[in-house]
């Protein structure tokens, strides 16, 4: 999660497409170079110890756009595939 983060950050769509989910990776990634993203906070966790195939992570980003705070949580689940963790998708509450 940390490092998806950081790729956010920097504008790394590359790294953000690698470490997404085959089922539910998108065919790009457009990233808005207006939105400065400047910090992470891990709200909750669960599994994605190294003996785990999957887990989530809650989170709340914090970004600037156009000189306006703002902050995104989500609830996100991630997975293992061919040995490494991958994004699949929010948690979707309802």
């Amino acid at each position: 999660m940390r490092s998806r983060f950081s790729a956010f950050s920097v504008g790394d769509a590359g790294y953000l497409l690698r470490t997404w989910h085959p089922s539910t990776r998108p065919p790009r990634v457009d990233l808005d170079r207006r939105v400065s993203w400047t910090r992470l906070e891990i709200l909750g966790t669960t599994g994605g110890s190294v003996v785990h195939t999957d887990g989530t992570v809650r989170f709340r980003a914090h970004y600037v756009d156009c000189g306006v705070d703002g902050h995104m949580d989500e609830h996100s689940r991630f997975v293992r595939h061919d040995g490494d963790w991958t994004y699949l998708a929010a948690i979707e509450h309802g």
